[in-house]
């Protein structure tokens, strides 16, 4: 009884990670600076008229004392342009806290709306990243729908964003 509950139980915390199709690695890299803030960041993926599809992280100050967090959003400026003006936050699923430096896995499930009703074609994700006393950077990597064959995607960051890694298996 004792290993089969302790298997059991890893069975149930691991079934939520077997059912993404496709995992966001974003790395958040130390910097050394005088005064660090941790960066808000949204990813989202667009279509080839730079339309959203979907939004995919939001991370933002959710914790603030002043309930003031939601209010810098505009500093993730692609993101609060196309998404974000239109938007009530938290968005459900979406919105988390920001995140230290390292890396940050977002698990992808492709079998949910809207991404199951995705019309074949040329598509990006992109990942911005804004930070207070800080600077702004804004990656894409571009990919194509369906999925044909597993594929490892990749842009490098240069200030406030790391490696961005995306990762597609059909």
């Amino acid at each position: 009884m004792r290993v089969i509950v302790p298997f059991g139980v890893s069975l149930i915390l691991a079934a939520p990670a077997l059912a993404f199709e496709a995992e966001l690695e974003v790395e958040i890299p130390q910097l050394s600076v005088a005064e660090y803030h941790r960066p808000y960041l949204a990813a989202w993926i667009e279509r080839p008229d730079r339309s959203v599809v979907t939004t995919l992280a939001l991370w933002y100050d959710l914790d603030n004392p002043k309930g003031e967090g939601d209010k810098w959003l505009k500093d993730i400026r692609q993101w609060w342009r196309r998404v974000g003006r239109d938007v009530e936050v938290p968005i459900d699923g979406v919105t988390s806290a920001t995140r230290a430096p390292g890396t940050h896995a977002i698990g992808i499930d492709l079998t949910e709306p809207p991404l199951a009703r995705l019309p074949e074609g040329d598509y990006t994700l992109v990942v911005e990243a804004a930070r207070e006393v800080g600077g702004r950077e804004l990656l894409k990597i571009p990919f194509a729908w369906p999925i044909a064959s597993p594929q490892t995607l990749k842009a490098e960051g240069k200030n406030e964003l790391g490696d961005v890694v995306l990762e597609l298996k059909p």
